[in-house]
């Protein structure tokens, strides 16, 4: 064991974190644990599997993975190759699926067995992979029924595969990470980063709780490892939530605890009394509402002593629910993160314990953020915005940013742009920023619907109601929703007034193309959808008429 990982790379830091603490539990999920070792072992394994297949520097691995220690042992046998894992919303159907294993450019691919028919529905693509891997549900999720040829038990391949540590030359802080997200175009686009700059913009540059600051050098990551942090984020691995703030604490010693299978609040309460949780990490309205309805339900029955942080991350909390968690956790540091798949972490809005007020939580139903020293709001003209003049503008973060959208640069270039020689990524937050430099967060620039921590684009699911035979024309908006926060709803002309189709009729439809998250959830039948002359969608309008039909 050195002093210090080798470099920046993320194999490197792994390697290095889990030779210091070998016999800790690095993850717990449901029935399984891993020590670091035993966790770097399976990686190994796993690695040298993957290479006999011909899986090398640059190639893509799929993860078609629900929550279980095969998703950390595969990323890190992809890291350790310089290879470089994909994630893949596993509630996808066959057409999204094929997407993202194009556009990935995929050549190896893990799926649970739960999953099954859907990559049954691209098999022709799947038997084009060097290696296909198919793992067991660590729940009672049924087993698909669809066949994959080719696919070879996880555990069987790990048992054939050879022993010990695997060397790839060339490893290095410029090897790539890509995270894959629902963008504005409605398609998932990958988000390709050097590892350098993803573990400073994602990975809290060796300060997991980001109140010590970055390291200034590999040697200072040893001065930040922790003799005790059990951590439990509440969203899945696929989601950058999950990975980045899980790879945060194993790169600092601590142990993750995951939530096996469909969120309950129940099992996640659970979790916290049994492993002792000391930090606890929620996704927006639509979990932390349960969360805390769930604790409230049942006062005395968790040990939730443990905790001494509680943040949400990949979806915004209003502000009631926002005020709720810090009443529930008066005690704990209520931490609410700003970021996105694009940006890395912007900022937060942060109350410490006993804080007066509960903190800057919101000023007018807006929420409040203080954002790091890299980031700023740009007017239309890419100027920053006078603090306090109430000017709108877009978030902008420069420095250690992505190197741009994997394989698209025309996505690319609309989004980094170069301003007086900085370049910066303009992630579609519209803000404005108060005098003292706290942003204010008004929503995204772009249609996007963010409805229960998935982001949904209301041009993907215009496009296959369509073609609908009873559908005229259509607009999507989001409804806001207790749970939810915002509801998919579809404004819709119809073929025939006198029979317009039902919401079922059109879920029915759309079900063959969108994951079930992408489904409306509601419908409003109109004479005509308002559009401009030009044919642009009046967004506004259909968002009013939705809001009025469903009030």
């Amino acid at each position: 064991m050195t002093d210090a990982p080798a470099s920046f790379n993320l194999a490197d830091i792994w390697e290095w974190a889990a030779a210091r603490v070998p016999d800790r539990d690095a993850l717990v999920v449901g029935p399984a644990r891993r020590t670091y070792r035993e966790l770097d072992e399976r990686a190994n394994r796993l690695a040298h599997h993957l290479r006999a297949a011909g899986i090398g520097p640059g190639d893509r691995v799929a993860l078609d993975l629900r929550n279980g220690p095969e998703y950390l042992e595969a990323m890190i046998a992809a890291f350790k190759l310089r290879a470089i894992p994909v994630n893949v919303n596993f509630r996808y159907v066959a057409g999204e699926l094929r997407w993202v294993l194009d556009t990935s450019r995929a050549s190896a691919l893990l799926y649970h067995r739960s999953l099954a028919d859907a990559v049954a529905g691209v098999a022709d693509r799947v038997e084009e992979m060097h290696a296909v891997l198919v793992v067991d549900d660590l729940d009672d999720a049924p087993p698909g029924t669809g066949e994959v040829p080719g696919a070879v038990p996880y555990d069987e391949a790990l048992a054939a595969a050879p022993d010990g540590p695997i060397e790839t030359e060339g490893r290095s802080g410029d090897d790539h990470y890509l995270m894959f997200t629902g963008g504005t175009t409605g398609r998932p686009k990958g988000v390709l980063w050097r590892h350098e700059d993803a573990f400073f913009a994602c990975l809290g540059g060796g300060d997991p709780m980001r109140l010590q600051g970055p390291i200034a050098d590999l040697a200072d990551l040893a001065d930040r490892f922790v003799e005790r942090i059990v951590y439990l984020p509440i969203a899945p691995m696929m989601h950058a939530a999950a990975q980045w703030t899980t790879f945060m604490w194993l790169f600092a010693g601590g142990t993750t605890v995951l939530v096996p299978g469909s969120f309950d609040a129940t099992a996640a309460w659970d979790l916290v009394d049994r492993e002792g949780v000391n930090i606890l990490t929620m996704v927006g309205d639509a979990v932390t509402k349960p969360m805390l309805d769930t604790l409230a339900a049942h006062p005395g029955r968790w040990d939730t002593s443990s905790l001494y942080a509680v943040a949400n991350g990949a979806a915004p909390l209003s502000p009631s629910v926002r005020r709720r968690l810090v009443e529930a956790f008066p005690s704990c540091m209520v931490t609410d993160g700003m970021g996105s798949s694009e940006s890395g972490i912007q900022g937060a809005a942060r109350t410490m314990p006993g804080e007066e007020g509960g903190g800057a939580i919101a000023a007018g139903g807006i929420a409040a953020f203080a954002v790091g020293p890299t980031t700023t709001v740009l007017d239309d003209e890419l100027r920053p915005v006078e603090p306090g003049s109430g000017t709108i503008g877009r978030l902008a973060t420069s420095g250690r940013i992505p190197l741009g959208y994997d394989g698209d640069p025309e996505k690319t270039a609309a989004t980094f742009v170069t301003v007086d020689g900085v370049r910066w990524v303009l992630s579609g937050d519209m803000c404005t920023v108060d005098a003292d430099g706290t942003v204010r967060l008004l929503g995204r620039g772009s249609q996007c619907i963010n409805t229960g921590g998935e982001k949904v684009f209301p041009e993907e699911v215009e496009g296959v109601l369509h073609g609908h035979p009873g559908v005229a024309d259509v607009l999507v908006v989001g409804v806001p929703h207790e749970r939810w926060g915002s509801a998919v709803t579809a404004v819709v002309a119809p073929t025939d007034p006198a029979a317009p189709p039902t919401l079922d009729e059109l879920r029915a439809h759309a079900r063959a193309d969108l994951a079930g998250y992408k489904l409306p959830k509601g419908l409003v039948i109109v004479d005509e959808v308002r559009r401009s002359p030009a044919g642009k969608a009046d967004y506004r309008w259909a968002a009013d008429t939705a809001a009025a039909a469903t009030s």
